[in-house]
């Protein structure tokens, strides 16, 4: 390793987020050293050398740990690391973007998290506060590194951050103007030792906040009330759930200190009721086709607050509200054959997104499930699946890594029918549909057993819809030709 007695910065992992953060703090005249395990990252190695920035790739060497002023930990990166506990033992700091970025920037921050919803509401908040004549960046976990925001010449009145878990768990000084939580489920069990760690993980993004700031939570929650009085934070909340209660001041169930918050946005069946200086306004979000079901309610409830605190007005608010288009993958309509409806929500990783969905849906639903699983209980499915009230899972198609889990934990409840490709999947749930259902993807799991992200997973399953869609329509035409 090269001039190793010099002070450096490590970064480790050279996904998007290391790549801009080495290419930003060698711009501040910081001594960068760059390392990623992935042999595949030759791209970044030669983007990186061209800037006089050392690295090593497809392997990782214990005393460039050890050596490090600082060790800059990309998100995707596992903080159990041998290399980095052994560093950390020898006394070199960890941290992540998320304090790198604050050490540097000077303009407010809005910060979104949760486990469902995040893009959704951090998309809604950049459009509200854009109609309403504020300029935004929009960054963080949602695809564009914060510290790309620093390296260019336009100021934004405000900065629009999508923030996960794993970037919480090494913010150790990050503190936004206003922070919103939209919901805590499992998820990342493969990551964390377990709920607890994650639900405390996001929890953190009040951390820093101070009297200055506003806090923008769920109140349905679990844990909502005995988390209050340890957020120092305005307080503002959103509920769906008819018995959220919402006062200027009130004692938690839990007899803790007093709870100084307010039910600023009460959502009763398709009406959002939101608190504005001139009252309570009516927003009734059947107009907003793009945004369908209970969650997006809940996405819109938060979004409002947030551009309200901000400086935005009801009528950007609205107008954005009317003009937002579904973003790809996230219960979005693809097409309809024959009666039957096709709707991809491949983002959908977790069991408490597929839930969710199909609370969506008011018809019998055939679930393509599975992929890779993160510690993933399917049995939270079960009285989703199972409620008859509403609409019937009359057949869950399993495919992935996961198709034996799934069949083992659901094959009791509902009939599973296990398949080998997306192609196999499409074919099949289209088999057994009849004119009036709906074939969701929503997998409930991670992506990377078959394809490099959700995305390429729900790209593929429009392209076997519109694949069989074709075939179908050419073996008509050919009955037809042939007087059949």
């Amino acid at each position: 390793m090269e001039n190793t007695q010099q002070p450096y910065f490590l970064i480790v992992g050279l996904g998007s987020s290391g790549l801009s953060m080495a290419r930003f703090l060698h711009a501040k005249g910081q001594k960068v050293v760059a390392t990623d395990i992935d042999p595949s990252r030759t791209q970044a190695e030669t983007s990186l050398k061209d800037l006089g920035i050392p690295t090593q790739i497809g392997f990782h060497d214990q005393t460039t740990f050890n050596l490090a002023q600082t060790i800059v930990v990309s998100p995707g990166v596992p903080l159990d690391m041998t290399y980095l506990e052994i560093a950390a033992r020898n006394g070199v700091p960890i941290t992540g973007e998320l304090d790198i970025f604050s050490r540097y920037n000077k303009t407010p921050v809005i910060a979104i998290t949760g486990t469902n919803g995040k893009t959704t509401t951090t998309t809604l908040i950049r459009d509200m506060l854009e109609a309403c004549g504020l300029t935004t960046f929009m960054g963080g976990n949602i695809g564009t590194p914060l510290v790309e925001y620093l390296m260019d010449d336009k100021q934004a009145d405000w900065v629009v951050a999508e923030i996960s878990s794993f970037q919480l768990d090494l913010a150790h000084n990050f503190k936004p103007e206003i922070a919103l939580l939209l919901n805590v489920a499992q998820d990342h069990l493969d990551r964390y030792n377990n709920f607890d760690a994650y639900i405390n993980s996001k929890w953190g993004i009040f951390r820093n906040q101070t009297s200055l700031d506003t806090a923008i939570i769920n109140q349905a929650i679990d844990g909502f009330e005995n988390r209050i009085p340890q957020i120092s934070s305005q307080i503002f909340s959103f509920s769906s759930q008819p018995n959220s209660k919402g006062s200027d001041s009130k004692k938690s169930d839990s007899k803790t200190a007093q709870i100084k918050t307010r039910l600023n946005a009460r959502i009763s069946g398709y009406h959002l009721f939101l608190q504005t200086q001139d009252g309570f306004k009516d927003i009734d979000t059947r107009t907003f086709t793009e945004l369908p079901g209970i969650h997006n309610r809940e996405n819109i409830s938060a979004a409002c607050l947030a551009s309200i605190v901000a400086g935005g007005n009801m009528q950007g608010i609205i107008t954005a509200l009317a003009t937002f288009k579904n973003l790809p993958h996230r219960m979005a309509f693809v097409r309809t054959i024959n009666g039957i409806s096709f709707y991809d929500d491949s983002k959908a990783t977790n069991t408490d997104a597929v839930v969710r969905a199909l609370e969506s849906f008011q018809t019998n639903i055939i679930l393509i499930l599975g992929g890779r699983e993160k510690g993933t209980d399917f049995s939270q499915l079960i009285p989703q699946i199972q409620d008859p009230a509403k609409k019937v899972t009359k057949q869950i198609i399993a495919m992935g890594e996961a198709k034996e889990h799934i069949q083992q934990i659901l094959g009791e409840i509902c009939p599973v029918l296990p398949v080998s490709s997306m192609e196999d999947a499409v074919k099949k749930a289209y088999d057994i549909g009849c004119p009036g259902d709906v074939i969701l993807l929503s997998p409930a799991c991670a992506s990377f057993d078959l394809y490099e992200n959700y995305g390429a997973r729900g790209d593929d399953f429009i392209a076997q819809v519109n694949a069989m869609a074709n075939t179908l329509t050419n073996e008509m035409a050919k009955g037809v030709n042939n007087g059949q």
